[in-house]
């Protein structure tokens, strides 16, 4: 029997006005809005509605506005009468899954995540990090190269078979690209992020995580989520708070995450939040699956 997954995106598919067209049109929309917007000590529903870029672009908003639109139109699209057998989320994105299996309510997870937002953002700030995509290889090869590197670099992001994000110590990468370009990568380059996200450089944010995880109420899901960390399948509260703080120093599985999907019976994902970069993802992944995409109001009224 064919199963359904949500997928949610990560950072990056953030734009000035996401949400926007939801809140003014949909009143369920405006509800969660409001609620989910006086939960959070600062002003999240400017950030996201008016802007400037500049201002969307920092950690601290870019994140729980990320995940505040992908919740909320998680909860449309449930009221069109499409549940998910299986969720998973691309690095922040993990945090809407864990609204949408069912470990947090929507307003306590994107509160939980403009936490993840500030904190990463304090900890790339004390570290001399960047990260870097890498285009055209193997991920094992890339892992091989990044062994003849003085300093800290890892593979972090496992995005599709040929694209692969590392992140380290500045002159690391820098290293590290010269390297790849030379062992035959089309492609290695730095990336304009704030930090070393998802290496171990990050591994203070993670205990910090796992300090504030401790004040929220989770319950065991409803629906399993798979763990960017591992690529498996978890449901139980224990393992949520454990991938709550791996994940922050921990790699991104996305390719292990589809497979797992597909292993499963999943022949159709929907992709919700802001953009269409996850849609790309999965087709170069496996191309038999089929990636529904919703991120404005036409798009769910074309549901």
């Amino acid at each position: 029997m064919s199963k359904i997954a949500f997928v949610f995106p990560g950072q990056g598919s953030q734009f000035v006005g996401m949400g926007k067209d939801l809140y003014e049109n949909n009143q369920v929309a405006k509800n969660e809005f409001d609620k989910i917007f006086n939960n959070l000590n600062f002003d999240l529903k400017d950030a996201m509605f008016n802007g400037p870029e500049e201002l969307l672009k920092k950690t601290k908003y870019t994140q729980p506005a990320i995940v505040a639109m992908s919740l909320v139109l998680e909860k449309l699209v449930r009221e069109k009468g499409i549940v998910p057998d299986y969720v998973a989320g691309h690095s922040v994105g993990e945090y809407a899954a864990m609204g949408s299996s069912g470990f947090l309510p929507i307003d306590e997870a994107v509160k939980l995540t403009s936490f993840r937002g500030e904190v990463m953002n304090e900890i790339a700030e004390k570290v001399n990090g960047g990260m870097a995509a890498v285009l055209g290889m193997e991920a094992s090869d890339i892992i091989e190269a990044l062994k003849e590197v003085d300093g800290i670099v890892e593979a972090v992001n496992f995005n599709e078979p040929k694209q692969t994000v590392i992140a380290g110590e500045k002159l690391a990468i820098e290293k590290a690209c010269e390297i790849l370009k030379n062992k035959g990568a089309k492609r290695a380059m730095q990336l304009a992020v704030s930090g070393p996200f998802h290496s171990s450089l990050m591994k203070p944010a993670g205990e910090k995580l796992r300090e504030e995880a401790d004040k929220y109420n989770f319950k065991d899901a409803e629906i399993y989520l798979v763990a960017n960390t591992t690529g498996d399948f978890i449901n139980k509260v224990e393992e949520i708070k454990n991938e709550i703080y791996s994940q922050s120093f921990g790699p991104v599985k996305w390719v292990d995450t589809i497979k797992k999907l597909k292993e499963n019976g999943v022949d159709r994902i929907y992709e919700i939040g802001p953009g269409k970069v996850l849609s790309g993802l999965i087709k170069k992944i496996d191309k038999e699956i089929k990636v529904i995409s919703v991120n404005c109001i036409e798009d769910l009224n074309n549901l």
